[in-house]
């Protein structure tokens, strides 16, 4: 069997954090076993769908490098299709017309309450005439849902789940303006994309065992669901707004790499052992269901710090600096370009986040503004500046060389050098090495500014 997975957010906001995880255990699951990853969009709230929501489901999906096959299904598109079959089961006599007003249903609800039972509705109209139809009240379609028995689940994450069928009630399928409910669309949209297999918040558990009896009504074949537990703050409550940062655009404006972000979200219910560094191969290579864990995750901000500082060391420089650019937002000369590129490698370092990396290049993109330094200073960087200039080999590892025999001729320590031209390059006490600098601003450059405050 292929398997064939998918993600279906509503738009209504932003590409949450937890929906993000949805969808990449979803992606790596399709992906690991060679199958199918599909994107619906469940846009059947009208008033709280906007383009602007799916627009930042669809950028945060492809910011993560969560590709999916094909085109997005759009849920609304399909309300015709999802009437039709609900019309279909009352034909078939497994589901029916139910007229019941507001104020009955309200009774209905009041009456369960003060016997202490769940309220729920009571089967008012499963078996009663239509010719008792009130004029005035258009009906819902309701699902015949069995009376007896039980409803069971046996889910890839949480084992075997039992629920009686008395605990459910006659759900609705249609509602009375003749739109689908949110049961009924996701089943049929299920089936009808070759759904086989779904992961998702085990605060959907209870929609499921509704999605199952529809599955049967239909006399379709049945998903493995898997349920997983919500993501947790560092406090251990659920995450919330308090937290911080709930959406993915929230993660990319603080400075974070994709690959670290999705590095985390793995860990947040998904183990490989004891490894907490996963690039996307291994995690394609190892993702199975069955290392889903049970138990609700915390998300660690200062892991993800950690995890950003490790996927910034090892990213192209390249990519970084386009990154970086693109993050200042103003237009770079291209010496300044080059400096920055030439720094790159001495940057990240010192980086976990490229918010991080854009106060530390502020030393290659700023203008040099030369200031005054004591006469202690002024006889070190005089001295250096002499052995700077005879410098032809202009690379990190000759001017290690010649700045540390230099301080060793001189008798000067090799920390006052560096510090006098960390001083004078920069204006900064804590910058990359100065042999990173040395390099990055390149010989003209650093020789100009020495100049400059020994005029």
């Amino acid at each position: 069997m292929s398997i064939v997975t998918r993600f279906a957010p509503s738009p209504t906001g932003f590409l949450h954090i937890g929906g993000a995880r949805t969808a990449l255990f979803n992606w790596l699951l399709a992906r690991h076993h060679g199958g199918k990853f599909l994107l619906r969009i469940e846009d059947t709230d009208r008033e709280r769908s906007t383009q602007e929501a799916v627009d930042a489901i669809l950028d945060g999906l492809k910011w993560l490098e969560i590709n999916w096959d094909g085109e997005p299904v759009f849920q609304f598109s399909r309300t015709r299709h999802h009437v039709e079959l609900a019309e279909s089961l009352v034909k078939e006599g497994k589901a029916y017309y139910c007229y019941c007003t507001a104020e009955e249903l309200e009774a209905m609800r009041n009456e369960a309450r003060s016997k202490g039972l769940s309220p729920k509705y009571n089967g008012m109209w499963r078996d009663r005439d239509h010719g008792d139809a009130p004029a005035c009240v258009n009906p819902v379609i309701r699902l015949k849902a069995p009376l007896d028995g039980d409803t069971t689940l046996c889910d890839i994450v949480q084992g075997k789940i039992t629920v009686s069928n008395k605990e459910l009630d006659d759900m609705v399928l249609v509602r009375s303006d003749g739109t689908p409910t949110f049961m009924l669309s996701v089943v049929v949209d299920d089936h009808d994309m070759g759904i086989t297999h779904v992961i998702r918040g085990d605060d959907h558990l209870t929609n499921t065992f509704r999605h199952i009896q529809i599955f049967n009504a239909f006399g379709w074949n049945i998903p493995q669901y898997g349920h997983i537990p919500l993501i947790h703050g560092p406090d251990g409550a659920k995450l919330s707004k308090r937290h911080g940062a709930l959406g993915i655009d929230a993660y990319r404006d603080r400075g974070y790499l994709p690959e670290a972000v999705c590095n985390c979200l793995l860990r947040l219910g998904w183990s490989h052992g004891d490894d907490e560094i996963i690039s996307r191969e291994q995690a394609l290579e190892w993702f199975t269901t069955e290392n889903l864990g049970k138990s609700a995750s915390r998300l660690d901000f200062s892991k993800l710090d950690n995890l950003n500082g490790h996927y910034m060391r090892i990213a192209d420089n390249s990519r970084l600096l386009k990154n970086l650019i693109e993050l200042i937002g103003e237009n770079i000369s291209e010496e300044k370009r080059l400096r920055l590129l030439r720094g790159m490698s001495g940057l990240k370092q010192r980086a976990k986040t490229m918010l991080e990396l854009r106060d530390l290049a502020t030393i290659y993109t700023n203008d040099f503004v030369p200031e005054k330094v004591n006469s202690e200073t002024q006889n070190i960087l005089e001295t250096t500046l002499a052995r700077l200039k005879s410098i032809e080999d202009w690379t990190e590892e000759n001017l290690e060389k010649q700045l540390r025999e230099f301080s060793s001729e001189k008798n000067i320590s090799f920390g006052k050098i560096a510090q006098s031209l960390r001083n004078v390059l920069t204006g900064r006490k804590i910058t990359p090495s100065i042999f990173d600098m040395l390099i990055s601003f390149g010989k003209n450059e650093s020789l100009s500014r020495i100049n400059a405050v020994l005029v």
